[in-house]
Parts: C-alpha cells; sequence; structure tokens
C-alpha cells in the first residue's frame, strides 16, 4: 500500500517512484569503492585503537572488524558456491559459528585486522568480478535471496559498519543512492499498522509500511529531513535528530519506535 488517505476536496499527494536500483556494473564499482574507503580509513589504527569502543553497543571496533571481514567471506562463499548452481550457509555453523568468530576475531592486533579484512575483501571483490550477467539472478541462501541482493547487503555492511567504527566517516557521507535502497530495505522495520511518509530533502517522498489486507491503518506519520538522517534513523544508527521532524495529523509527534533490524540472524 502507498497511497494516503484522501482528504475531501484535496488531492493526494504524489509519491514517486524511488530511483532504481544499480545495474550489475554499477554495483560492482561501488563496492569496489567501498572496499577501498574501508581500507583506507583503517590504514592508521593503533592496537589500542582496535580495542576501544565502536558506536555498536558493547561491540569494540575489533568486534566491527572482525564482523565486516566474516560477512565479506560468507558473501564470497555465497557466490562460489552459487555460479555452479549450489547455495551454502553465510556462516559456517549458522549464527552461533558466526558470533564465535567474531568474538575470536576481535582480539586480534590491528595489522592482524588489516590483513584479514584485506584478504576477506579481496576474496568477495575477485567472486564479484568474475561473474557472467547470469550469474546475479542464480540463488543463494543468504534471505533466500539472489546474488544480486548479496551484492546490496555487502554494500550496506561496509558503508554502515565503517560508520560504526567511529574513525571519522558519519551517515551525513552515504549517498543519495544508498539512502534510497536503505529506504526501501528497512521498510520492513516498520510496525504494523503504521504508515510512513518519509519526505527527504532533495529526494522523491516515499511511503513504508500499512496494514495488511483487512487490517487497518492506526497511524500515519511524516517524517522530514536530510536523507542521511531519515536513513541512519531506520538503520538505527545515530542521526541529527534536530534535522528530523515527524508529524501525524498536522501535530508534532515523536519518531516511532522500530522493528529490529531485518535478518534471518540476530545480527548486529
Amino acid at each position: 500500500m502507498t497511497g494516503l488517505p484522501d482528504v475531501p476536496g484535496v488531492a493526494p499527494p504524489a509519491v514517486s517512484k524511488p530511483e532504481p536500483r544499480p545495474t550489475p556494473s554499477q554495483l560492482v564499482a561501488i563496492l569496489d569503492a567501498a572496499a577501498a574507503d574501508f581500507r583506507d580509513r583503517i590504514r592508521f589504527l593503533t592496537d589500542d585503537d582496535v580495542r576501544s569502543p565502536s558506536q555498536l553497543p558493547g561491540w569494540s571496533r575489533g568486534h566491527v572488524l572482525a564482523h565486516v571481514a566474516g560477512v565479506a567471506d560468507g558473501m564470497a562463499r555465497q557466490l562460489e558456491y552459487a555460479v555452479r548452481g549450489e547455495t551454502i550457509e553465510l556462516y559456517d555453523s549458522g549464527a552461533e559459528g558466526r558470533n564465535r568468530a567474531i568474538e575470536e576475531g576481535a582480539v586480534l592486533n590491528a595489522d592482524r585486522h588489516r590483513r584479514e579484512l584485506s584478504t576477506s575483501l579481496d576474496r568477495v571483490l575477485a567472486a564479484f568480478h568474475g561473474l557472467q550477467a547470469a550469474d546475479w539472478q542464480a540463488p543463494i541462501s543468504y534471505r533466500s535471496g539472489v546474488v544480486r541482493d548479496g551484492g546490496l547487503a555487502l554494500w550496506r555492511e561496509l558503508v554502515i559498519h565503517l560508520t560504526d567504527l567511529g574513525v571519522g566517516v558519519e551517515a551525513d557521507t552515504w549517498s543519495p543512492q544508498l539512502c534510497e535502497h536503505l529506504f526501501g530495505f528497512l521498510s520492513a522495520r516498520v510496525p504494523a499498522g503504521v504508515r510512513l511518509r518519509l519526505q527527504p530533502l532533495g529526494l522523491a517522498p516515499r511511503v513504508l509500511g500499512g496494514s495488511a489486507p483487512g487490517e487497518p491503518v492506526s497511524s500515519t506519520v511524516s517524517v522530514n529531513g536530510m536523507a542521511t538522517d531519515i536513513a541512519a534513523w531506520l538503520a538505527g544508527r545515530t542521526p541529527n535528530l534536530a534535522s528530523l521532524r515527524a508529524e501525524a495529523a498536522a501535530d508534532g509527534v515523536d519518531l516511532p519506535k522500530l522493528l529490529p533490524w531485518p535478518s534471518a540472524l540476530p545480527t548486529k
């Protein structure tokens, strides 16, 4: 459901379609750039730096680095199996194996983190560069999707977790294209019965959520502000709250509480 309730005598506001997702070649270029930026930003981290808290509660920078390396390796093997017509779990031993690998990897020193992450990024980027046109629609186990979904996931992980590291990169650097993608992907966080009308500055309005067939919409909330701040809020990161304004029935309201991050695994 994408429309808003009609107001007598007033035409409902038009809601433009979001920007199209990046093409495969564009996505590969985006992943190359995101990986290069990630590597560059961690070049000078010291051992003390990687042991220090990240912006994710309960996680050090080392936890974040170990997690990103694990995602890169996991996505690489998704692709390596997909091109052979096979699927495999994203992580060895599922969620338990993922969590164990993060805890074990978090204690590595800074140089070891850089080496491990660089090896993992090299592997996954090589896998994406090696894809043929038909491979992008090959099934993978990640979210029961296809290879293209895996590329979008890696993009999210590289950009959002770079922000989480607290190395001087904030959500206000996120591209309009990423924000558009996050608006769609994170629509799963909108609670049942709530409709969000996003009005990001400089981007087309977007309506998220609504209700299941036969269920009423309990509230419609308009969220206005910078696209990056809206995306950061949806992603559970810290936006510039001064930029965001939520309204319901023309009155200012609090931003609605969102559901957990959409994931088949209990990941950050």
